[in-house]
């Protein structure tokens, strides 16, 4: 199940966001809140979800704003009846930007995508994984062994092999953490995960 997340400080559209998340299969609604300071302490208290859809224009914190403390944590998606944010709100590293009132094919269509950015294939060994090159839109075999580090930038990450052949997805660094075994990959910077053996 993908765990969401909605903040709007307007009590109606958290609704009709609620009523789409609760009728697509595979999802599942965590929690809502009208205040981005709630759901600022939410996530950051270890209880991040998989995506968080948050409203651009709120009082006591913008989405903007909201988004560039809790990128590294959650995929934000802008909810707004805004055009000109749209920008600004990827160079705030927004998954996707969604325009109200939002229609349940446009949602889908942030889903699909969404599960589509994943890693698709679960690691079939303790020494490798597969993730989905974005570079060339199919899957690709990493050898654990081989990673020499790890890089964020922006919404991907770049994994860099001992051969050269570096690889880019769209993951965050805590996904790709969890497919690393602890005693030989440390994440020593928010944007770097090194491999003590290299």
């Amino acid at each position: 199940m993908i765990s969401c997340y909605v903040i709007d400080d307007e009590f109606h559209a958290i609704e009709a966001l609620s009523d789409i998340i609760t009728s697509t299969p595979g999802l599942e609604l965590i929690g809502t809140t009208t205040n981005p300071l709630v759901g600022l302490d939410f996530i950051t208290s270890g209880k991040a979800p998989e995506l968080t859809f948050v409203d651009i224009n709120m009082p006591q914190l913008s989405g903007i704003e909201f988004a560039s403390l809790v990128n590294q944590l959650t995929k934000v998606i802008f909810t707004t009846a805004y055009h000109n944010y749209a920008v600004e709100a990827f160079e705030k590293e927004a998954f996707d930007y969604l325009l109200k009132p939002i229609t349940p094919e446009r949602f889908l269509k942030c889903i699909t995508k969404y599960k589509k950015s994943k890693i698709i294939m679960e690691p079939s060994a303790e020494d490798h994984f597969y993730i989905k090159s974005e570079a060339k839109g199919k899957m690709v075999r990493i050898n654990i062994n081989e990673i020499v580090y790890i890089e964020g930038a922006l919404n991907y990450i770049i994994i860099h092999i001992a051969d050269g052949k570096n690889q880019i997805t769209y993951l965050t660094m805590g996904e790709i953490q969890s497919y690393l075994p602890e005693k030989t990959f440390s994440r020593i910077h928010r944007s770097f995960i090194i491999n003590s053996d290299k």
